[in-house]
């Protein structure tokens, strides 16, 4: 009986392993460029210090970027719609800081079902909350080197903010699943191991808003290219 186990155990483990690497051979891979033709965040005054600051100075960073382009270009989040199931494997654990009286990063992007970290690194109190409707909640106030969770059950946009620092503001991008990325600094963005299909492919920047493209995706790797904002400058 224990050779025949060990047997259908080999057999199992073979299965798994073939299964697997068929997967892999139907998989696909979006190499992407985002291109951004002008700024399109405005820059953020930061309030005087208030009654929970005073005694403690804390640095108030600006929006100063070297790169004005690039950091709208860090901004966009691209996402896959359609029929793709679910990656294998738990849900992202993932984390906004607050610092320097600011969400770091500002733009976040998990899959539906992951849960984010709020830890203050900051020697004030902080708040985040938000009013959003794929999730709602209000952590309280809290302070340094403590950290509060939120599981984000649901895919949306959840604006996050402060209600001590009215500055504060960052945003949490809830795809439907766990094929997405987040575009660097000159725009690059790679999604792997998609499976073979017809997706909508979605592009999300906070101040330009959505932009969406029909991709088919095969045994070679797909280009993909994105123009942020689409029309002229109003």
């Amino acid at each position: 009986m224990t050779d025949l186990y060990r047997m259908v155990e080999k057999v199992a483990l073979w299965t798994a392993l073939v299964v697997s690497l068929a997967g892999i051979g139907n998989a696909g891979t979006i190499e992407g460029t985002v291109l951004v033709s002008r700024k399109l965040t405005k820059r953020r005054v930061n309030p005087a210090i208030g009654a929970y600051d005073r005694g403690t100075v804390v640095e108030l960073k600006q929006d100063t970027p070297e790169d004005a382009l690039a950091f709208e270009r860090e901004r966009v989040i691209i996402y896959l719609e359609g029929d793709l199931g679910s990656r294998p494997g738990p849900p992202a654990i993932a984390k906004m800081e607050q610092e320097n009286r600011r969400f770091v990063p500002d733009t976040l992007w998990v899959p539906a079902g992951s849960v984010v970290s709020f830890p203050n690194l900051d020697p004030i109190f902080h708040n985040v909350f938000s009013l959003s409707k794929p999730k709602s909640f209000d952590l309280g106030n809290y302070p340094k080197d403590h950290t509060r969770t939120v599981t984000f059950p649901k895919p949306g946009i959840v604006f996050v903010n402060c209600h001590l620092h009215p500055n504060m503001s960052g945003v949490i991008v809830v795809t439907p699943n766990g094929w997405g990325a987040r575009a660097d600094a000159d725009g690059k963005f790679t999604i792997a191991d998609v499976p073979q299909g017809s997706y909508k492919i979605v592009a999300w920047h906070k101040a330009a808003g959505f932009f969406h493209q029909q991709v088919d995706v095969g045994d070679k790797p797909v280009p993909v290219e994105f123009i942020i904002p689409l029309g002229p400058e109003k």
